[in-house]
C-alpha cells in the first residue's frame, strides 16, 4: 500500500491538522488502536474486532516466495499440493489466516518476514505471503508464484468504535478514494419541526392569465341600428 498519497491528500484538505504515520508490526497494530496510541491502523483480516470498526479496502493474491532456480518457477502458478514436500517457513509476524501447504516446518519459527526471506535465499525453505510483502522484500535471487488454492489476504482500515468523528470520516474518505466533493462531512442542519421550508412564491393566478382574454374595447363593434 502507499500511505504517503493519503498523507498528501490529507495535507491538501486539512492543512492545519497534522497526520503522522508510524510503523508497527502486524501483531501490535490492533492493540495500538484499542489503547488510543493511534487513531487508526491498517490491518490484515481477520482480526479480533472487539471494540473496533474495520472496513475492508482490498484483497491481494497469496504467493509463495522461492529461489529463482527452484523447480516451481517452471510454471505460472502453483497449488498447495505442489509444495507438499517442501520445508515451509512461518514467521511470527505473518497474519495470513491459513495453515499453509502440508509441507515440513521449522521447529524454530523466524521472528519476521524479513528473516524468513533471508532463509529462503539461503535455500532453507519456502515462504507463503501476500503478494505485496513478496514485492517489498524483493531480491534478485528470489521470485514468487501465485498460490491458487490459498485464500486472498484482505487489508482493512480499523479504528475504535467510539471514535467515528468527522475527522475520521474525512480520513476514511481519503483512504477509499473519495473526491473532495464526495467525502462525507457533518450532516446538514435540519429545519425546526414547526418551521417547514417554504417553497418559492407562486405568481397570482390573475397575473398568469393576463392576456388570455380578447380585448373588450369598442373598436371593431358593429354600430346598433336605430329605429
Amino acid at each position: 500500500m502507499t500511505p504517503t498519497k493519503w498523507v498528501r491528500s490529507w495535507n491538501e484538505r486539512l492543512p492545519r491538522i497534522p497526520l503522522d504515520l508510524i510503523q508497527v508490526t502486524a501483531a501490535e497494530a490492533a492493540a495500538l488502536v484499542r489503547n488510543h496510541d493511534a487513531d487508526a491502523a491498517l490491518l490484515r483480516l481477520p482480526i479480533d474486532q472487539t471494540g473496533l470498526h474495520a472496513i475492508p479496502l482490498y484483497s491481494e493474491t497469496t504467493v509463495v516466495v522461492v529461489p529463482k532456480d527452484h523447480v516451481v518457477t517452471a510454471v505460472e502458478e502453483v497449488t498447495a499440493e505442489d509444495l507438499a514436500d517442501e520445508l515451509m517457513l512461518h514467521p511470527l509476524d505473518n497474519t495470513l489466516d491459513w495453515a499453509g501447504p502440508p509441507g515440513r516446518q521449522l521447529d524454530d519459527r523466524p521472528a519476521t518476514t524479513a528473516e524468513a526471506v533471508e532463509l529462503v535465499a539461503a535455500g532453507v525453505g519456502l515462504l507463503v505471503v501476500p503478494q505485496s510483502l513478496a514485492r517489498l522484500h524483493h531480491r534478485r535471487d528470489l521470485t514468487y508464484r501465485p498460490l491458487v488454492d490459498a485464500p486472498e489476504s484482505r487489508v482493512a482500515l480499523s479504528w475504535p468504535e467510539e471514535e467515528t468523528t468527522d475527522l475520521m470520516e474525512q480520513f476514511i474518505g481519503i483512504v477509499r478514494g473519495r473526491t473532495v466533493n464526495s467525502t462525507r462531512g457533518p450532516a446538514p442542519a435540519k429545519s425546526p419541526a414547526n418551521s417547514p421550508a417554504k417553497s418559492p412564491a407562486k405568481s397570482p393566478a390573475k397575473n398568469q392569465q393576463r392576456g388570455a382574454r380578447a380585448p373588450q374595447s369598442g373598436k371593431g363593434r358593429k354600430p346598433r341600428r336605430r329605429s
